[in-house]
């Protein structure tokens, strides 16, 4: 999505600052700024471990219906068609 923004000119000056201090374009930076005040994440995941991902959930399935849903085909052989 593009967005076209009018600022003044002094902003434009503080954020390219800022943007060249971090090494970073200045269009990518302020894409940057607007995704944090939207609060929504910036394309880098965090470092989370897969157990704190699943900690909302934690609890509302006893271990019997988790097996119920998640149980595999205990049969290892199939058939295998060489022709």
């Amino acid at each position: 999505m593009t967005i076209t923004l009018d600022i003044r000119p002094e902003v434009e000056a503080a954020l390219a600052r800022q943007a060249a201090a971090q090494g970073r374009p200045l269009e990518a930076y302020a894409a940057g700024l607007l995704e944090e005040a939207a609060q929504l994440p910036s394309g880098v995941a965090p470092n989370v471990d897969l157990i704190d991902i699943g900690e909302p959930v934690r609890g509302l399935l006893s271990d019997e219906e988790v097996d119920r849903l998640f149980t595999r085909n205990p049969s290892t052989g199939r058939p295998v068609d060489l022709g």
